[in-house]
């Protein structure tokens, strides 16, 4: 197909479309000029014409005229009552038939047998046979001329044909409209699915913000109370403690330029380090014990190839470290810790329990959580869960029956081996 033959397509399809358009907006002009067109016909044959095939032109003009705009006027309704127009027009088809006019004007059913099958259901067609035949057949038999095939069939074909042709014109419209439909549901779905994956995205940004920062300024607000106290007995411990507060500064600054930078769309050179996994527990622990709080580390059963996910591993980091954070924040100055991770045949658990140590451990009032027995307004535990519940997993954190806390993880062996979420 030429360029030329493509444009041409087009402009008619655009003019068709604003034709069908105005008509949505303004059907009355085209049901009023469609049927003063067709009248003007009607009574244009009536004045004279009609006899040429008329079978007995002694026919008063008075009725030819009655009858003629018995067959054209009431187009005018034949959207809104297509059955009733055509009752209508067969009564006046049949008296020109038995009169002898044979008026063309009879031929304006197939309007109305049009838009049947256009809007109407296939039974109506059936209906519409009824209305026609009659006169057809009357005609035939009160002035016979040559054999019926000659006379019914045609007709009957004629009539067949438009009605084939509705039907085609409303399956093409059925299925546009189905595919509009289609079109729309799936923008719709788009949308949603959009908005569902961003507000994943802002929940998954958030939660690693929440970890890093919270984390860290536990770290750093432990050391700078240790050096103050240090620093009235021991410079040397209080320039340690400085030293440590840098270094925790920096490597808090170094998670936010990387998480902040794979979010810049504008920066193809943003930082894309590996996120943490469990060879870096050790740095992490490291960290908590130069803040202060004494950690004991204990893993079970370790599997010889390390097979476990990369964001697994980051699951079971992030759940250590704000369950680490949590007893800097919460547990007093002689709490201690035990971070035990054990593998077995069913999975992998993780048990993060302290001493306590403060006022409030025993009844968990302070720890972060939402929906948690403390009053604190944080969302670490719910982040902790969002994170287990990626791998099917579970998380339970409260008090101990005799003092302190403790956060334990249960990851399922079958989501170890075979569930990687795609946003860990």
């Amino acid at each position: 197909m030429t360029t030329e033959d493509t444009g041409l397509s087009r402009y008619i399809q655009r003019q068709a479309q604003r034709v069908r358009a105005f008509d949505a907006r303004r059907p009355w002009v085209w049901d009023v000029l469609l049927s003063v067109f067709w009248t003007g016909a009607a009574l244009t044959d009536a004045a004279g014409g009609w006899r040429n095939i008329a079978r007995d032109p002694s026919v008063p003009v008075w009725l030819v005229l009655a009858m003629s705009l018995a067959l054209s006027v009431p187009l005018l309704w034949r959207r809104r009552h297509p059955m009733a127009v055509l009752a209508v027009m067969a009564c006046a088809s049949l008296a020109s038939n038995v009169s002898g006019a044979f008026l063309q004007a009879g031929f304006l059913q197939l309007i109305v047998v049009f838009h049947i099958a256009l809007r109407l259901p296939p039974r109506a067609l059936a209906r519409s046979l009824a209305l026609i035949v009659p006169p057809l057949v009357t005609g035939a038999i009160r002035f016979p001329k040559g054999s019926w095939d000659q006379q019914v069939v045609p007709t009957l074909w004629a009539y067949a044909m438009v009605a084939l042709l509705g039907i085609a014109v409303r399956s093409r419209q059925d299925y546009t409209a189905g595919l509009v439909d289609r079109a729309r549901r799936l923008e719709i779905e788009r949308d949603q699915q959009a908005q569902l994956a961003a507000a994943a995205e802002r929940t998954r940004i958030a939660r690693e913000m929440h970890d890093i920062i919270g984390h860290n300024l536990s770290v750093i607000t432990g050391l700078a109370d240790g050096g103050r106290y240090a620093a009235a007995k021991s410079p040397e411990r209080a320039a340690q403690a400085l030293d440590a507060i840098g270094t925790t500064s920096r490597q808090a600054l170094t998670e936010l330029r990387r998480l902040l930078g794979v979010l810049r769309d504008d920066s193809p050179e943003a930082v894309r380090d590996p996120q943490p996994s469990l060879a870096d527990l050790d740095e992490l622990i490291t960290g908590v014990r130069t803040a202060g709080l004494p950690v004991r580390v204990e893993i079970r059963d370790a599997p010889e190839d390390g097979s476990l996910p990369a964001g697994a591993q980051l699951t079971v980091y992030r759940v250590v470290q704000e369950a680490l954070t949590n007893t800097l924040k919460h547990a007093g100055p002689k709490a201690r810790s035990t971070v035990l991770l054990a593998y077995g045949e069913d999975g992998l658990t993780v048990d993060v329990t302290d001493s306590g140590g403060g006022d409030t451990d025993a009844t968990g009032t302070g720890r972060t959580g939402a929906g948690e027995t403390g009053t604190g307004t944080g969302q670490g535990i719910a982040g902790m869960r969002e994170r287990a519940a990626l791998y099917d997993g579970t998380l339970e954190a409260g008090p101990l029956p005799t003092a302190g806390w403790r956060v334990r993880l249960r990851l399922p062996l079958t989501s170890l081996k075979s569930l990687e979420p795609l946003n860990p």
